[in-house]
């Protein structure tokens, strides 16, 4: 405001020392001091924004987004603030595992400004605050893990500094939103020993999927055996019941057949004349089996008593013409 009020007196000035201008130097200096009022009098805070008023060097009030007014030469805008939610990246920083294991870790915090007085008031510079807040905090919660437990627990790391940095921002009139990890840096050994693990780990796992697939293949192979050996099994099974049904079939056949045979043989020998056939029919058949004896054998069945061939001769003729003379009588009838 004091340097808008010199120039309002150096354009009075230079309105007094023109002639033409003299007698509205008055003008100029009321013109001038009025201009100087309302430029340093109306404030426009944007959306999202706040300005923090001081009276005489006192905090007097906070502006909210639109038109303001202030009292010029009381008033002054000291502090203006964006309450939009704003990123800070964390500088990468070396942290010491539990197991003595350096580890660099780089991280992104994100915060809002919620209590404009807070923070104009709480803290020289509270970016800077809640920036080394996260890294020490960063630093006691990595030491406190394993390598190991410290890949595995970005998101325990994350919600324990977010935790802790919102509870000392609320002294500073900020909220911590969140904040996350962007990369963990073991030292080189530590990357080659890692990748030698991770190396060996894909390598037994490989083995162990490789012989798995062997053993599900002689599974697989004693299992087909199996199921061969009893379908041939079942084969066989079936072609003996086959067999044995039909070798039972046909001695079932020709046991009717002998039956019949005998049946039919038995009715004719009961039948007038049946007899006499039947005598015939033996005696011919033994003397043709006789007679075949010595020329289809070399093995000859002689009696002990050779006078009884001249018997079984006699017997036969006997038999023989004793049929020709009822056959004859029969016809005679």
């Amino acid at each position: 405001m004091l340097s808008k009020l010199i120039i309002a007196i150096v354009l009075t000035v230079i309105a007094g020392s023109i002639p033409e201008t003299r007698s509205y130097a008055v003008w100029v200096f009321f013109i001038a001091v009025v201009a100087a009022f309302v430029v340093e009098g109306v404030r426009i805070v944007p959306q999202q924004s706040a300005f923090v008023v001081e009276r005489l060097g006192r905090f007097h009030s906070i502006l909210e987004p639109g038109l303001n007014l202030i009292i010029p030469f009381l008033d002054r805008v000291a502090y203006t603030h964006s309450l939009k939610e704003v990123p800070l990246d964390v500088p990468e920083q070396v942290c010491i595992t539990k197991d003595n294991t350096q580890l660099a870790v780089d991280g992104i915090l994100y915060y809002q400004v919620t209590d404009p007085r807070l923070a104009s008031y709480g803290s020289a510079n509270y970016v800077a605050a809640i920036s080394q807040l996260a890294q020490t905090t960063l630093r006691s919660v990595i030491g406190k893990m394993e390598l190991d437990k410290s890949f595995e627990s970005r998101e325990d790391i994350n919600r324990h500094i977010v935790t802790e940095l919102d509870e000392a921002g609320r002294n500073w009139g900020i909220k911590v939103l969140r904040y996350e990890i962007k990369s963990i840096t073991p030292p080189e050994s530590i990357l080659r020993a890692m990748q030698a693990q991770i190396t060996a780990e894909r390598e037994k796992r490989a083995l162990i999927a490789k012989s798995e697939g062997e053993r599900q293949q002689q599974i697989n192979i004693a299992d087909g055996k199996r199921q061969a050996a009893i379908l041939e099994s079942e084969g066989e099974k079936q072609g003996a019941i086959n067999r044995a049904q039909g070798e039972g079939t046909a001695i079932r056949v020709i046991a009717e057949a002998n039956a019949a045979g005998v049946h039919a043989v038995a009715e004719a020998i009961t039948g007038k004349g049946g007899m006499e056939a039947a005598n015939l029919k033996v005696a011919q058949q033994y003397i043709e089996a006789f007679g075949l004896l010595a020329t289809k054998s070399n093995t000859l069945i002689i009696p002990a008593n050779a006078a009884d061939i001249a018997s079984f001769v006699t017997t036969a003729m006997t038999v023989l013409d004793k049929t020709k003379q009822a056959q004859a009588a029969a016809k005679g009838a």
